[in-house]
């Protein structure tokens, strides 16, 4: 009966789904919540290990099985877990930060957008990322695309499978569905697949394409029987679509009398035009376990596998494919300029990535049943990375009978490679003392000369004093490639730019027992490297800094809870010396208020309202057929807070949420941006459900 559900309920949500994915006109989640928090859901009375075993053979022998299966059955863990040893942990099946599904409204890591799911976004809070090498510097849907690294390896006694939805009507809609299960108990296997869909809350009916985003993967996790050797692979594809609207033409939307007469007709300068994204991944990676391998035994992750020396070889082949296309005159200006067509795009970057990476570790420690002492270890690799690319754009010609055709044209192409060289260099004393030194120079190749070099201290003094982290790192990384050589329709760029320098420096206090997390971090930029308009219209540029930039932040995570009431904030504080370059709020500030509740001995409820806010700032611009977010006019809108109220539950194996998005609109504000000219969400009820097999 359990299985006939299942597929009713795959059929209904694909159902009603189909709205949202549908096309009108012929054509990114690394805010991963914890996966590891304490099952929620009913737990079966505790069997011995004969019944356990008899339960298993009747499940074999199709009789009637005397078990509830759950999540205890299940351990999970990713690649980032196995790079030091085999850790494995128990699945999350928990209601914590439920509600917060949306990668852009993640409580510590808020994004500003176009709009809403599924379209260009970047941090709203000041962020370094920690990359060196080859970048083509198109970030903006990244956070809608599936990696090597957010695939999760189960170890399953049990077939698993989830499937969550997610629908604000036509709005918004998400489904995901996660299966996995064990052929043998050393070999899982399993697969995802994500789907998000989005017609926005203005102008759907006028755009040819929506939001229309397809990952999925096929992955695998073999361990060998005497747990020395280790095999990861996985398969991943990528199809994004974003529709780049050029904004709406009625700027006044929140602050006219009139406001919008209807806002799913609002005319927009480019209802024809949308970025396709496309990538192909094969990742394999291997590891072998040399000499002496110990065992730590852990109640929260079960057996951990400690080897002494580990050799590795990690295989990633990638296609990414960026095109931009456009069927659009650009009536009302939306691009800057036009250098092949002015009624069409078909701008195309395709860019090919062969990985090959090699690493050694070595071990030394003591003999330690609970945990590890005395322990050094040492980390040494090398990476290869080959790189070509080709540029594309759509042109006209006359063939040889006189007549005019369109066609692409290749503008520009390219192959290198670069030579990296890992080391890792790390002690601990005790499990609460411990040093760590990362090294990452690339020695040979185009970006020649990039380095990462980072060292961490770690002193624990228990679960009631808590933890402090010392983290510090110096970088220097080249210049994207859409910085130093672009060509497309309407941007042409040909620089030479210095390196991006990065120093910084962070202090983080982590005290579970208190709930709290303190955090302060220091960064100087040297060269910083950012888009801007020389006359503050559409012209955007890649511009490079004179001046040292210094930033410093604050943050802090603080929970209070008071019988079945729960009060969960974080805070943030930022200060630069360079606001009219990096244009980043002061404050922001995130609190949850909630009543945690269980009814009738099954049902674990909570209820209570959401509130972000950040201060006003001055916003960015988007620069429409180049993907990225640029200081252009100067402006500064009001700020309010953002509210929603939530009813979330947990029923045995089934999580479920009812929320109002923006519960609060028309309180303060008509609404409100984080970009200039592009509104944001408005006021929406929403429900979310997920659901668990153990069958």
């Amino acid at each position: 009966m359990l299985n006939k559900l299942k597929y009713l309920f795959i059929f209904l949500i694909c159902a009603s789904a189909q709205a949202v994915f549908a096309q009108n006109y012929p054509p990114p989640t690394n805010g991963q919540q914890n996966i590891y928090r304490q099952d929620t859901s009913t737990r079966p009375k505790k069997l011995t290990d004969d019944q356990l075993i008899d339960t298993l053979r009747k499940r074999e022998e199709s009789q009637k099985d005397s078990v509830v299966f759950s999540s205890k059955f299940i351990r999970v863990t990713n690649e980032r877990l196995l790079n030091d040893s085999t850790q494995v942990f128990p699945v999350d099946t928990g209601l914590t930060n439920f509600e917060n599904y949306s990668p852009l409204y993640q409580p510590k890591n808020p994004r500003l957008n176009l709009g809403n799911l599924g379209l260009a976004q970047k941090s709203l809070l000041f962020d370094a990322p920690k990359t060196i090498g080859f970048d083509v510097g198109l970030h903006a849907l990244d956070l809608y695309l599936l990696t090597p690294q957010d695939v999760q390896y189960y170890r399953a006694r049990v077939p698993y499978t989830v499937l969550s939805f997610v629908s604000g009507g036509t709005t918004e809609q998400i489904l995901k569905i996660t299966h996995t299960q064990n052929v043998n108990k050393y070999w899982n296997v399993g697969f995802n697949l994500n789907f998000i869909g989005s017609r926005g809350y203005y102008s759907y009916q006028l755009l040819g394409q929506n939001v229309s985003d397809l990952t999925a993967d096929i992955y695998t996790w073999h361990e060998s029987k005497n747990k020395r050797y280790n095999l990861l692979a996985t398969v991943l594809f990528n199809n994004l679509k974003s529709p780049e609207t050029g904004s709406l033409l009625n700027d006044s939307l929140f602050t006219s009398a009139k406001g919008s007469f209807d806002r799913t007709t609002e005319p927009v300068p480019l209802p024809q035009t949308y970025e396709n994204w496309k990538s192909s991944t094969v990742y394999i990676k291997q590891f072998y376990y040399i000499g002496r391998v110990d065992t730590l035994k852990d109640k929260a992750a079960s057996n951990n596998v400690l080897p002494t020396q580990r050799v590795a070889y990690t295989f990633n082949y990638n296609v990414q494919k960026y095109d931009f296309l456009s069927n659009d005159v650009d009536t009302y200006h939306a691009f800057p300029d036009y250098y092949f067509a002015s009624n069409r795009s078909r701008d195309s970057l395709t860019v090919h990535h062969l990985q090959n990476d090699f690493s050694y570790s070595f071990y030394l420690r003591g003999k330690s049943g609970k945990f590890v002492k005395n322990e050094f270890k040492l980390d040494l690799g090398l990476t290869h990375d080959l790189y070509s690319y080709s540029q594309y754009v759509s042109d006209s010609t006359t063939n040889s009978v006189g007549v005019k055709i369109k066609q692409m044209d290749k503008e520009q192409d390219a192959s290198f490679q670069d030579i990296t060289i890992k080391g890792k260099a790390s002690y601990r004393f005790s499990d609460k003392v411990g040093l760590e030194l990362n090294v990452n120079q690339i020695a040979a190749g185009r970006d020649f000369g990039d380095f990462l070099y980072d060292a961490k201290a770690l002193v624990s003094g228990g679960k009631k004093a808590g933890k402090i982290i010392i983290d510090g790192y110096v970088q220097s990384s080249s210049p994207p490639l859409v910085y130093t050589d672009w060509i497309t329709n309407h941007y042409i760029f040909h620089n030479s730019f210095k390196n991006q320098k990065t120093t910084s420096l962070s202090f983080n206090y982590i005290n579970d027992a208190l709930q709290l997390d303190l955090k302060a971090e220091y960064f100087l930029i040297a060269d910083y490297l950012y888009f801007a308009s020389p006359t503050g219209g559409i012209d955007a540029t890649p511009q490079q800094s004179g001046n040292d930039i210094s930033v410093l932040k604050f943050s802090l995570g603080k929970n209070l809870a008071l019988g079945n009431w729960h009060f969960d904030n974080f805070v943030v504080y930022e200060k630069t010396d360079a606001q009219s370059t990096l244009r980043i709020p002061a404050l922001y500030t995130y609190s949850s208020l909630y009543y945690n509740t269980f009814l009738f001995g099954v049902l674990h409820a909570a209820m209570g309202t959401n509130v972000r806010f950040n201060t006003s700032y001055e916003a960015q611009s988007y620069a429409v057929g180049l993907g990225e977010f640029y200081n252009g006019t100067n402006v500064t809108f009001s700020s309010y807070p953002v509210a929603t109220v939530f009813v979330k539950a947990t029923l045995q194996r089934t999580n479920i949420f009812v929320q109002y998005d923006y519960a609060d609109q028309g309180l303060f504000s008509k609404g409100y941006y984080t970009v200039n000219r592009y509104p944001q969400q408005n006021h929406l009820l929403k429900f979310g459900v997920s659901w668990t097999f153990f069958d």
